[in-house]
């Protein structure tokens, strides 16, 4: 890769995350961090704000807004394969918010892009279980949960049909046994439990904050499991 595209690659990654280490660019780019901190030197007197905050990394400055990003042929076409995935593997809210991403990615196109783009689109087919028809609509709230650390508020119906209220703290979404789980703790049962989607009857963010200060890892969860697919 020559410096030009490493350092475009450099501004891309630094607009799509808040904080981004020396140590983690140079790993992304095997570059050494002396060429980090030089780059980034290029980057700022091109007169692109490039700011540095101790022990968490350097970032764009808040309002400094990039040119539309342009995709090649080949990154339009595996964001539409991702797209076959989205439809058959998320909810409705998940399915709505990709689909206006991709729109917009589709407006960034040549339009000789888009032909193609439109073309292959009808050559790529996924067939999916009706078990695996998720007709809720939780996905994009929880994830909303998680990142502002929000408590949810839930009616929940177990394997016996009993229906209970439970207010959780949301630590991570899991995708296993063909379906998705919220994975919280619960306030009732003042433990970390597993929620099936499908046995969800109605959520909501309540906007509070956590009251627990330190959850286990969403990874450490996993080894839990009680199947590995």
């Amino acid at each position: 890769m020559n410096r030009i595209d490493r350092l475009f690659g450099i501004l891309t990654i630094l607009q799509s995350k808040k904080y981004n280490s020396a140590d983690k660019i140079s790993e992304r780019f095997n570059i050494s961090i002396r060429t980090v901190y030089r780059d980034i030197k290029a980057l700022q007197e091109q007169g692109i704000p490039v700011a540095f905050e101790q022990h968490k990394g350097y970032f764009l400055v808040q309002g400094y807004f990039l040119p539309p990003v342009s995709f090649n042929s080949d990154e339009a076409n595996a964001l539409l394969l991702v797209e076959s995935l989205v439809n058959g593997f998320a909810d409705h809210s998940i399915r709505s918010h990709y689909s206006t991403a991709l729109t917009k990615v589709k407006a960034v196109l040549k339009t000789s892009q888009r032909e193609k783009l439109e073309l292959m689109n009808q050559h790529i087919k996924l067939q999916i279980p009706e078990r695996m028809t998720f007709n809720y609509e939780y996905l994009s709230l929880i994830q909303s949960a998680i990142a502002e650390k929000n408590m949810i508020a839930l009616e929940y119906k177990n394997a016996k049909d009993e229906v209970s209220k439970r207010e959780v703290e949301p630590i991570g979404l899991i995708f296993y046994a063909f379906s998705w789980h919220l994975i919280a703790w619960c306030h009732i049962r003042n433990q970390y439990r597993d929620f099936n989607l499908t046995r969800i009857i109605c959520l909501k963010n309540t906007g509070r904050s956590f009251e627990k200060s330190n959850h286990m890892q969403l990874s450490d969860y996993m080894s839990l499991l009680p199947v590995n697919f």
